[in-house]
């Protein structure tokens, strides 16, 4: 199955809050919106990912004025909420909850050397798993030195290596 090539402007822009789109396959829409929303997904546009955190809208389409919200969609968007379960990884089950546990446990967390194990053995399918349609280890990384920066300033030993 071909995939259609995706082309953006610098004019593709969340209409609620205004912040630029990162372009998204139409496969994970598919994969991910709710029956209802994707009953009126418009195949033939070119989709955003909306990656502002305090922002509703997940998903949208400047040209045929399409907008998907978190309630769209089957799964929880991880950066979009405050909650637990706050996912981290959409293929291999690693949450917020999970690493900050195992960090507080052990020092430290596996979960970044084992979605890069799973990456290199070609398991992953952030492209459409993860509702930004990207690969979320870059993303991983970031809440692991943020987690690990909370928890040391808690008290806790950090290991600084990972293992």
């Amino acid at each position: 199955m071909k995939t259609k090539e995706i082309v953006m402007t610098e004019e593709a822009r969340c209409s609620e809050c205004g912040q630029q789109g990162r372009a998204v396959e139409t496969l994970a829409l598919k994969a991910l919106l709710r029956p209802d929303a994707l009953a009126r997904l418009e195949v033939t546009a070119s989709y955003c990912f909306c990656a502002s955190p305090s922002c509703a809208v997940v998903y949208f389409a400047d040209e045929v004025e399409s907008i998907y919200h978190k309630a769209d969609l089957e799964v929880r968007v991880g950066l979009k909420e405050t909650d637990d379960p706050i996912s981290l990884c959409y293929c291999f089950g690693h949450t917020r909850a999970s690493v900050s546990e195992e960090i507080e446990r052990t020092g430290n967390t596996s979960a970044p050397a084992s979605i890069t194990a799973h990456i290199k053995a070609g398991r992953c399918g952030c492209d459409v798993n993860n509702p930004s349609g990207a690969c979320c280890l870059g993303e991983v990384n970031k809440a692991v030195k943020k987690l690990k920066a909370a928890i040391e300033r808690a008290g806790f030993p950090v290991k600084e290596n990972q293992p």
